[in-house]
């Protein structure tokens, strides 16, 4: 089974989650300091990251970000915030899901679940797009102007979703069902987040290119320039 990291300072909330991570088969590697944790990531390969947001000697939206910089690793976000604010600021930073305390075992274990399901990907060959994209599906990865976008998984998704069917409007269900699959929190709204997020970094790098289109009331399509 994978290899988790979770970084949590409250002892009993802690034992909680190991021991039902641990249940399931999971190897669950306790951090209680962001210090820690950093010194875990550089020492093992972990599959999946859960993450409290306030902790003694920082925040674990930073060791997000940092995260989000490298590697695609999985990222559940755990805190006892519940302000709409808080769970938009860590989507925005690359977090994968986001639970608020307090919450259920069986709920965490499950979606910690479907983020693995969800980041086992088939390896296939990277293809073309019109544009000068290059989706490459076996890296998890896709490329502008051969070189590669900095994107979180759920852009990776919302972007080769609308790569597949260019000039095509896409809902923001059909966009949640291929980012976020069987999520239920997940809103219209969050779709709209990735969206603008994915826009900044589309224009950062290719300031010429504008070619996520909103259509009021329908969704997103994504129009290209000919190669």
């Amino acid at each position: 089974m994978a290899n988790l990291l979770l970084l949590e300072d409250d002892p009993a909330i802690a034992r909680t989650v190991v021991y039902a991570l641990e249940r399931d088969g999971f190897t669950v590697l306790h951090c209680l300091l962001l210090s820690d944790a950093r010194r875990a990531l550089q020492a093992c390969r972990l599959d999946l990251l859960i993450l409290d947001v306030g902790l003694p000697d920082g925040n674990g939206l930073d060791l997000c970000r940092e995260m989000r910089a490298q590697h695609p690793t999985p990222i559940l976000m755990l805190s006892a915030r519940t302000e709409e604010i808080d769970r938009v600021l860590g989507l925005e930073l690359g977090a994968d899901d986001y639970v608020s305390k307090p919450f259920s075992p069986r709920e965490l274990v499950a979606r910690v679940k479907a983020l693995l399901r969800r980041s086992a990907m088939t390896p296939e060959r990277a293809h073309r797009a019109p544009g000068g994209f290059e989706v490459d599906l076996s890296g998890q990865r896709i490329l502008l102007h051969g070189v590669p976008l900095a994107l979180t998984r759920r852009e990776f998704r919302l972007l080769g979703a609308l790569l597949r069917g260019p000039g095509r409007i896409h809902s923001r269900e059909q966009l949640l069902e291929a980012a976020w699959g069987d999520d239920n929190d997940s809103t219209d709204r969050t779709v709209d987040t990735h969206i603008k997020t994915l826009r900044a970094k589309l224009r950062q790098a290719d300031p010429s290119l504008e070619c996520i289109v909103t259509h009021r009331g329908m969704g997103y399509s994504i129009k290209l320039p000919p190669t």
